[in-house]
């Protein structure tokens, strides 16, 4: 993968290591992470996620990094740009997040998103950043909120890789437009 490394004033977004693999699994296996973002994952499952995230970036020189608390080093989640993989975001630089439970209510999301922000707008041409949620993940909507970014209701949509009967299928679309974060 490509050697980025963001850091921020508590936090480092890097390269994923063989030592992340565990905790990683950790993050997936905690039923409270997973609740809006789908069944929890077994050590094979996360493994071939991280596998995935890992060959995005060898592919696209960013991806979601590795997310590294600089206090002690842990892995606290992942955090960084994907190009999206289906509408409304297909091939649009999609910013995500995903945080161990312990992590919550510190602000990291908030602050590991806008490095991202800030790295996405400094080094690729995008005109625009999106992110998407289940409609109910009130968290991801509150940073998407404080990042600056707009939420898009004409762009909600049904995720099309969640089966119809889940509860997690409802999902909106949240975007920022360069000049907005210029104007900052």
């Amino acid at each position: 993968m490509s050697g980025v490394v963001i850091e921020t004033e508590r936090l480092v977004l890097r390269s994923w290591r063989a030592k992340d693999r565990a905790p990683f699994a950790a993050i997936c296996a905690d039923p409270l992470v997973m609740a809006t973002l789908g069944p929890v994952k077994n050590r094979a499952e996360s493994d071939e996620l991280l596998g995935r995230v890992v060959a995005i970036g060898a592919a696209q020189g960013h991806t979601f990094w590795a997310l590294e608390r600089r206090s002690d080093a842990a892995l606290i989640g992942w955090c960084g740009v994907i190009r999206g993989d289906m509408a409304p975001v297909d091939d649009k630089a999609e910013i995500g997040w995903r945080l161990a439970h312990a992590a919550w209510g510190h602000g990291y999301a908030s602050e590991a998103a806008q490095a991202t922000l800030d790295w996405l707008f400094t080094n690729r041409a995008d005109e625009s950043a999106w992110a998407i949620t289940h409609s109910g993940n009130h968290r991801s909507r509150a940073v998407m909120e404080r990042l600056g970014m707009t939420y898009r209701p004409e762009l909600d949509f049904d995720h099309p890789k969640l089966t119809e009967d889940s509860l997690l299928r409802p999902h909106v679309t949240y975007s920022l437009e360069r000049s907005t974060w210029l104007a900052r």
